[in-house]
């Protein structure tokens, strides 16, 4: 099982194997859905960041199992967790994957 965040790490153009899949996660949950010009559905909706941050985790947690199903098939979510600033209120997801034989 692998554990991904969206803390920024340098993008490896020549990513092969689990680096490039955990890579991949890793861009679909920084990238705001709407923001990709050729694939508008590509992403996380981020509105549901000015929500509480309990309705926030619900419907933010929907959004990364579908995008990660939509966008990398080569995982399956096992769970999604979040690290909570409810003074900033700021939501950090934390996903837990398992590599699909391929």
């Amino acid at each position: 099982m692998y554990e991904i965040t969206t803390d920024h790490k340098p993008l490896n153009m020549l990513a092969r194997g689990v680096e490039e899949i955990l890579q991949n996660i890793a861009i679909i949950l920084t990238t705001p859905k709407g923001s990709v010009t050729l694939d508008r559905d590509f992403g996380i909706d981020m509105s549901a960041l000015d929500l509480p941050l309990e309705m926030a985790e619900n419907i933010c947690t929907a959004q990364i199992i579908e995008a990660i199903q939509d966008y990398e098939p080569r995982v399956k979510v096992a769970k999604v967790t979040y690290e909570k600033e409810h003074l900033t209120g700021v939501l950090k997801p934390k996903v837990q994957v398992v590599i699909n034989e391929y």
